[in-house]
């Protein structure tokens, strides 16, 4: 009986170790099947590996049309406009006749300039013609003494200078009479005329508030732009650039820029651009608001991810590394884009693999167990 029992008891413990065994072995499988399930319900990540490319972008920023030249005409001398020969509208050349003005003070001062003129030139005449005689006689010993040859010479110098002085004073009256006709500095178009026949005008603030004429320079423009401070590297002298206006909206218009300020302008972080514009068939108009289209070529020697790759939170800007299949947040600065990439900066190197599409639920040192990787 001892025999048997002893028996059954080790048939009992044997029968316990093989089903405790089991019971291992099957609980390991469900936590493997488990684990396979969960890693295969997970969301998927895509990611990407990381490369230097040039990013080539470009800027819309607003910009104005002016006239290559543009000059308000006032007279000169006060006087009456007599004529006028244009109107807003006409297109002048450069030397051309716009208004004829009167002022009768003017021409009795010229013919009272010319007969001092004719006098003194008379008097010099017969004080040069004195001397020429007193040095020939001279010439004979004893005839003329040497003190009445200098009093003739510096008689004759006397007249002389008052003769140039006569003839100065007369010069200047009529050049003041040529200002009486007013002509066109350059060619252009005249867009504002502010006086009429028999209007009594003058210089600015002595008669006339307003200008006579606005005369603009039309088949040539100036596109001027504000470039920001972070833009101004990319535009140099001769870079090309494009531009629209609102009335034009289907056609883009050519310029190549011309002068740079050299310097920011102190209120705005700006540089003053300017580019010249050829606007022979006048279909632009000096005071126009252009969109003009600055093209951005990036560095090649820089990564360019896709937008949806950075992640903006609340403690900076950062791009999601992939190592180990974890998630590593890295801080980084951005530079230029474009409309599906921008430019990185950070502790990122070549052949990093990057997530996809950032978002704050990918937490840092998260694991990712479902990630599949692209080029992009």
């Amino acid at each position: 009986m001892k025999h048997i029992h002893h028996i059954a008891i080790t048939v009992l413990v044997a029968s316990t170790v093989l089903q405790s065994c089991g019971s291992s072995r099957a609980e390991e499988e469900e936590r493997k099947k488990a684990a396979a399930e969960a890693s295969a319900e997970a969301p998927a990540v895509d990611a990407f590996p990381l490369k230097k490319e040039q990013l080539a972008s470009d800027i819309q920023i607003p910009g104005e049309l002016i006239a290559f030249q543009h000059v308000d005409i006032y007279a000169k001398v006060s006087s009456f406009v007599k004529k006028l020969h244009v109107d807003v509208g006409t297109e002048v050349r450069e030397g051309q006749l716009l208004a004829t003005m009167e002022a009768p003070e003017i021409t009795s001062q010229l013919v009272t300039s010319e007969s001092r003129l004719k006098s003194f030139e008379a008097i010099y005449q017969a004080s040069k013609a004195n001397y020429e005689r007193l040095l020939e006689t001279s010439k004979t010993p004893g005839t003329v003494s040497q003190n009445d040859l200098d009093v003739a010479l510096a008689k004759q110098r006397s007249d002389l200078a008052q003769l140039d002085a006569a003839r100065s004073a007369s010069r200047e009256i009529t050049d003041t009479r040529n200002y009486l006709e007013i002509r066109a500095p350059f060619s252009g178009i005249i867009s504002a005329r502010n006086v009429s026949t028999g209007a009594y005008v003058g210089p600015s603030g002595k008669g006339s508030e307003f200008p006579l004429f606005t005369l603009v320079e039309q088949r040539k423009l100036r596109l001027v732009v504000s470039v920001p401070e972070q833009y101004t590297s990319y535009l140099k002298n001769q870079s090309q650039v494009s531009f629209k206006v609102k009335s034009l909206p289907n056609q883009q218009f050519p310029a190549r820029v011309s002068r740079l300020a050299g310097a920011l302008d102190t209120r705005l972080r700006s540089q003053r651009t300017e580019m010249d514009v050829i606007n022979s068939d006048r279909k632009l108009l000096p005071g126009m608001i252009a969109e003009v289209t600055i093209p951005l070529a990036g560095d090649a020697n820089t990564f360019a991810v896709p937008r949806s790759a950075v992640l903006n939170s609340t403690q900076g800007t950062y791009v999601i590394k992939v190592v180990d299949r974890r998630a590593v947040w890295v801080p980084v600065k951005t530079g230029s884009s474009s409309s599906d990439k921008t430019e990185i900066f950070g502790d990122v190197k070549e052949g990093d693999v990057l997530v996809k599409v950032a978002n704050e639920e990918i937490r840092d040192n998260s694991d990712l167990k479902n990630v599949k990787q692209a080029d992009i």
